[in-house]
């Protein structure tokens, strides 16, 4: 068996990566001619962008194979004027510094999601301390547009599967804006459960599906004072005409299925590629849950291994994360999870919901899939660095160096050609 290399001791964070171990299982084209759409396709390259919350960065890597990293992008060249509207305003000032202690874990929260645009010229990004949503040119680092969302913090988006349109969570404001991707011009709009995360298009574009987690920053953390989070819910709605179709209290069917000792506050979640099944993380568990979306009920769910030095003190888990991070192969047969606070990732066997070996990770904050779709690639938010870890054997392949506090990891395309633009 492998020992389980220490975490770098940069992160501060609790020692004990060693005690994964016991847990691990063994387990010449013309000179002159018109472009076409074929042309103007083979002259983008898809990339992944790893977006560094705490830096106000996002870095270009490889989206297969070394993962090389190929430049850095600056996602908050108007600091500067975004400052000095927050200093000038006493609410807006409120909460961007209730960011920094909360969330933000001390730290400004710059960058939590992003997407690029179909022709690969510019990096949509939600700015959490920002509470906006902004287009960067790839090749000058400007900001093309930029939109306010409602309320005071801008979270996790999704993109279409045409790539025209961006949804986005205004935590503040239990609002999902979904705006034209090219123009930022809003295109509609709908409410939801307390405190919105995540987003997913389905069916072809036609409905986005989006989860509530509640509030994540007390300590109200107790399972009696459950009770205290608000409001968690999944809604679905139409994206044509904006509307609710359809709310999913994920209490009363996880009480159905005998766990009524789970939060109901559902975190990243991932189909699979049939739609048939949905598959989610929730607060203060070290697991995930199957959900069968026909049949409107929990068919499993999956208890992963503990971390013995993690603290059992829940006060003391990012957000009310333990896990957080969840990826599904392309043919749907395994699942990778990121184990955040119990400081591992690992491959999971849809058909067994059984983990294979745990890949020792600090704090890893999401899970996405290479370009090829060999690997789950998982930021490491304690160690700097995204992680690739093959889904057939379960080994880690590949790690690279990445800004401070990598989350999320996004596929996207720039131009063939592409270099960063200078430093501004």
């Amino acid at each position: 068996m492998t020992p389980v290399p220490p975490r770098p001791s940069r992160t501060r964070r609790r020692a004990g990566l060693a005690a994964l171990a016991a847990l691990a299982l063994v387990v010449p084209a013309p000179l002159v001619a018109a472009p076409t759409p074929a042309r103007a396709a083979a002259a983008l390259q898809e990339v992944m962008f790893v977006g560094n919350n705490w830096d106000g960065t996002a870095d270009v890597i490889r989206s297969r194979g070394d993962y090389a990293r190929l430049g850095r992008i600056n996602v908050i060249p108007d600091r500067t004027a975004r400052l000095r509207e927050i200093y000038l305003n006493p609410i807006k000032l409120a909460y961007f510094l209730g960011i920094r202690q909360g969330p933000g874990e001390g730290h400004d929260q710059f960058v939590d999601d992003m997407y690029t645009t179909p022709d690969g010229s510019a990096l949509v990004v939600s700015r959490p301390s920002f509470a906006d949503v902004v287009s960067i040119d790839l090749a000058t680092g400007a900001v093309r547009w930029r939109f306010p969302v409602s309320g005071y913090r801008a979270d996790h988006m999704a993109v279409s599967p045409d790539g025209t349109r961006v949804a986005v969570s205004a935590s503040t404001s239990n609002t999902v804006h979904v705006l034209d991707i090219r123009t930022g011009a809003q295109l509609g709009s709908f409410g939801t459960g307390d405190k919105p995360h995540e987003n997913v298009f389905t069916d072809g574009g036609r409905r986005l599906w989006n989860m509530s987690i509640g509030e994540v920053n007390t300590d109200l953390d107790a399972p009696w004072l459950d009770w205290t989070k608000g409001d968690r819910r999944i809604t679905v709605a139409d994206t044509a005409t904006f509307g609710v179709v359809k709310v999913i209290d994920m209490r009363d069917r996880l009480d159905a299925a005998g766990r009524r000792d789970l939060s109901d506050a559902v975190r990243p979640a991932v189909f699979t590629p049939d739609g048939s099944r949905l598959y989610f993380q929730v607060s203060f568990f070290n697991g995930l849950v199957e959900y069968d979306v026909a049949a409107d009920r929990v068919t499993r769910v999956a208890t992963l291994p503990k971390n013995p030095a993690t603290s059992e003190d829940r006060t003391t888990w990012v957000n009310d994360s333990r896990h957080h991070g969840l990826s599904v192969s392309p043919d749907g047969s395994r699942l990778c999870v990121a184990g955040t606070m119990d400081d591992y990732a690992t491959v999971v066997d849809r058909a067994t919901l059984r983990e294979g070996p745990l890949v020792a990770a600090s704090k890893p904050y999401w899970a996405t899939v290479s370009g090829d779709g060999r690997d789950c690639v998982i930021s490491e938010s304690g160690a700097d660095q995204v992680t690739a870890i093959n889904f057939a054997t379960g080994q880690k392949v590949a790690s690279v160096a990445v800004g401070d506090h990598p989350q999320r990891v996004r596929i996207g395309h720039l131009a063939e050609d592409w270099t960063p633009p200078a430093a501004g």
